[in-house]
């Protein structure tokens, strides 16, 4: 079973090193106009009110300097999980890796390093989805099923959306069928702007296809109308069913 890293909606935003130090100088400047603005203000309230504002726009700039910090931790492990493996390539930037399992095994550190070091953050919860995947492309199923489960939780409804898909592949690998059925009907009746009700439908009716045809024949119906991916895939898996 392989299991297809993040779309690129995930790491869109992840993609200049300048994270580090451009979002914390906008910051600053901000935080200066911010005085300049309300120099009045500041002198009427006294420094009871000054010493409030001060911690305020002191955590504002902390926070938002702490969060580049994650993006960049988790850019650079992801810049890992993606570099070639085998022979260097003439011209390229990236490090390639002798073997797969190096670079598993360089990828993985990076990834639970930004777990352990943001835990409850969104890089932190993405950051496990990476680690869940390499466990199960290793084959190493009740490792990537601990990991899914916790992204699962506590990811909130997009990452734990696309954790439940990937669970749902482990359970039917597995032989859990009825438990990887209930999952993805969850995620048809609660779809999220990264696993659509069309694509759960989709998933679920493939892995019908052989136990249920009938059921899975049902789900695909609507769907082969659909224009684009999903009404492709719809009519892949109408061609595998087996005839009526």
């Amino acid at each position: 079973m392989k299991f297809q890293p993040l779309p690129e909606v995930f790491v869109a935003k992840i993609t200049r090193k300048e994270l580090k130090t451009d979002k914390f100088a906008l910051e600053v400047e901000q935080t200066v106009t911010f005085f300049e603005e309300h120099q009045q203000e500041l002198l009427r309230y006294g420094a009871i009110a000054l010493a409030v504002i001060l911690l305020l726009v002191g955590y504002v700039i902390y926070s938002r300097h702490q969060q580049a910090r994650r993006e960049l931790a988790l850019y650079q492990a992801i810049q890992i999980e993606e570099a070639p493996v085998g022979p260097p390539t003439p011209g390229a930037t990236n490090t390639n890796f002798p073997t797969q399992a190096a670079k598993d095994q360089v990828a993985m550190k990076a990834f639970s390093d930004v777990v352990t070091a943001y835990p409850h953050s969104s890089e932190g919860e993405i950051a496990q989805y990476y680690v869940a995947s390499i466990y199960a492309d290793q084959g190493r199923f009740a490792e990537a099923e601990r990991n899914f489960k916790q992204v699962a939780d506590n990811g909130g409804d997009q990452y734990g959306s696309l954790a439940k898909l990937s669970l749902a592949q482990i359970y039917f690998a597995d032989g859990r069928a009825s438990q990887g059925e209930a999952v993805l009907r969850d995620l048809m009746e609660h779809p999220t702007i990264f696993v659509s009700k069309d694509q759960a439908t989709i998933a679920l009716a493939h892995y019908l296809e052989h136990a249920k045809p009938a059921e899975a024949r049902k789900l695909i119906a609507p769907l082969r109308s659909v224009p684009g991916p999903v009404g492709q895939a719809a009519m892949t898996i109408d061609t595998e069913l087996p005839p009526q």
